[in-house]
């Protein structure tokens, strides 16, 4: 694998429907995630809400997922920017991570996530929100 850097959209909580549109228009595979398939710590109506969809249409990567429950997107910050990569990108996208988020506020430290994957995230300090997620292959 080699690491990626991709639009991730934070929807209002109709990010399947979002993303089955963008799927319609764009053809490709969209790969959808539940909070519930996660087993993440939400209530049972917000268990079917999307926790990470992925649509590859041709190279054309787009990601999506709803919000954490109870915290609704913000117009204008809910877009972010997905870094990923595998085993192999471990050393470059950990030093990314740093240096991005230097200056700027870590919302979420690098560490294990419940999918298998060394994951993180922060907002540097230009307001950009970024999303680190490392394989661990």
């Amino acid at each position: 694998m080699t690491a990626n850097l991709n639009p991730y959209l934070t929807c209002d909580g109709n990010a399947r429907e979002v993303m089955e549109f963008y799927a319609a228009a764009l053809g490709g595979k969209l790969d959808v995630q539940t909070f519930g398939d996660f087993g993440a710590p939400v209530s049972e109506a917000y268990k079917d809400k999307i926790m990470h969809a992925q649509l590859d249409a041709d190279g054309l990567v787009l990601m999506a997922s709803d919000p954490m429950e109870g915290q609704p997107p913000t117009a204008g910050d809910n877009i972010s920017l997905s870094l990923s990569g595998g085993p192999q990108d471990r050393e470059r996208l950990t030093a990314a991570f740093a240096a991005l988020s230097e200056g700027g506020t870590t919302t979420m430290p690098l560490g294990d996530a419940p999918w298998g994957a060394v994951f993180g995230m922060f907002r540097d300090k230009y307001g950009i929100s970024w999303l680190v997620n490392i394989e661990k292959g």
